[in-house]
């Protein structure tokens, strides 16, 4: 049976910790909003299927290419805090990540997958989306109060599965 898998940049340290901060508090004010079903992550890959027998086959393809890619310097660099109609978060520029994420669908030929890797080209962070029109400006204000792009921050790169009951299992952490 197939699993759906995932390729994350996942921030740590303050700034994952000051977003932390803010997605409690809005949960607590307003409630859930669709950023509240994730951890903190930028996105490199859309979901794709394969089996899980192949999960092994992504793990040593990353463990490959990742030390190759650390060879330039991993920039990753928020840009800004954004603030549309019905998203906010937070924008990143990062060459780094979209050719990690290319060298990953060119390497990792798995004969199971279903479907071609989709690669992610606007990077970003999301503190919120699919939230009530009526609370995107206090949404917005706690934003601009906890969260500062300025913030230090590390990365890691995180291989996830997700199960159809919404459970996370990460097959593999790589930090950058």
């Amino acid at each position: 049976m197939p699993c759906q898998l995932i390729l994350y940049a996942c921030p740590t340290g303050p700034l994952a910790d000051q977003i932390e901060d803010y997605l409690a508090e809005s949960r607590r004010i307003w409630g859930e909003n669709k950023a509240h079903q994730y951890m903190p992550h930028c996105t490199l890959t859309g979901f794709f299927h394969d089996r899980q027998e192949a999960i092994a086959l992504y793990r040593q393809t990353l463990t490959s290419i990742i030390p190759d890619a650390l060879k330039t310097p991993a920039t990753i660099q928020i840009m800004d805090l954004l603030f549309k109609d019905a998203w906010h978060g937070l924008t990143i520029e990062s060459p780094w990540l979209l050719s990690l994420a290319q060298s990953l669908a060119a390497n990792a030929n798995s004969p199971t997958r279903t479907e071609d890797l989709r690669l992610k080209t606007w990077l970003h962070v999301s503190l919120a989306y699919g939230f009530d029109a009526a609370h995107g400006e206090g949404l917005k204000q706690l934003a601009l109060e906890r969260v500062d792009p300025n913030t230090a921050v590390e990365w890691e790169i995180r291989f996830y599965e997700r199960s159809p009951a919404n459970k996370w299992q990460c097959h593999g952490s790589w930090r950058v």
